[in-house]
């Protein structure tokens, strides 16, 4: 009987390697059959027990980068979310960015009265006659799960608001949506808490098919921290200016004069931006 290889997950908990769960990440990524195959092989004999799906994610990132840039960069998502900053402020405007592109009015970072106390509220997207209000929680850890206590809060302080907001005639007629949003996971009882009172949830990964990681896919919208041929002190600048998107810089590219980018890693950087946007 083949012997099968236990990962660490960022948890901490072991599970078995499977290939085929690391060759459809390669496909979505836009690798071709020929590199994930060739990518998923290479990994598997190098494979040992108790190496970390991160340590894998890494090997995998840089063997997918010699076959091709564009899927490289899509590879990289996870990790350039946790890379967005310590702030929260960036992964809140990609966020927003993300209602957008599907056809929202979008505010961030605003205070909103309640029948209560006033409340800072992270995105506010309004469409159609509905309105969701969503709180952001922005992790830099791999493998760290939104506990309870942010649904418990979220909720509460979304019911202030709308109790407020449904007794004005600004907002006769809307129909109001809490939300929580994350790069990483949620935790069982935050998503059973959720369901039955119906605040939404969006993690990196849920709702199935329509996670975060789907919805970058289906809209085309990357964070600046994919992109490889950008330089760290570049990086921060522009998130410090607001500029999170990919699609924002490739609509800015006068930012790259500010900044005295070399013509050489300006090129570069034009050429993986087309290969996105």
């Amino acid at each position: 009987m083949e012997h099968q290889v236990l990962i660490r997950k960022a948890t901490g908990e072991l599970e078995n390697f499977d290939p085929e769960k690391l060759s459809d990440s390669l496909r979505r990524a836009g690798a071709d059959e020929a590199s994930v195959a060739e990518i998923t092989d290479e990994i598997e004999s190098w494979l040992e027990d108790g190496v970390t799906t991160r340590k894998i994610y890494s090997r995998a990132h840089s063997l997918l980068s010699r076959h091709k840039k564009s899927a490289s960069a899509r590879y990289k998502v996870k990790q350039a979310l946790m890379e967005l900053g310590s702030s929260g402020y960036p992964f809140e405007h990609f966020v927003g960015e993300l209602f957008k592109r599907q056809g929202y009015e979008v505010e961030v970072g605003q205070v909103l009265e309640g029948c209560s106390i006033t409340h800072e509220m992270d995105v506010i997207a309004t469409a159609n006659g509905v309105q969701h209000l969503v709180e952001c929680k922005h992790s830099q850890i791999q493998g760290k799960y939104v506990s309870i206590q942010t649904p418990l809060y979220v909720h509460s302080r979304v019911n202030d608001i709308v109790n407020k907001r449904r007794g004005e005639d600004a907002y006769r007629g809307l129909t109001f949506h809490g939300w929580v949003a994350t790069n990483t996971r949620f935790s069982s009882d935050s998503m059973q808490y959720a369901a039955y009172y119906g605040l939404k949830l969006l993690g990196w990964d849920y709702p199935a098919g329509q996670g975060i990681k789907d919805l970058i896919e289906r809209e085309k919208i990357f964070p600046i921290t994919v992109l490889a041929n950008l330089a760290v002190k570049h990086r921060d600048y522009l998130l410090e200016n607001g500029v999170v998107t990919c699609t924002e810089l490739r609509d800015r590219l006068d930012l790259l004069d500010v900044l005295e980018v070399p013509e050489k890693r300006r090129n570069a950087l034009k050429r993986e931006l087309e290969m996105l946007v």
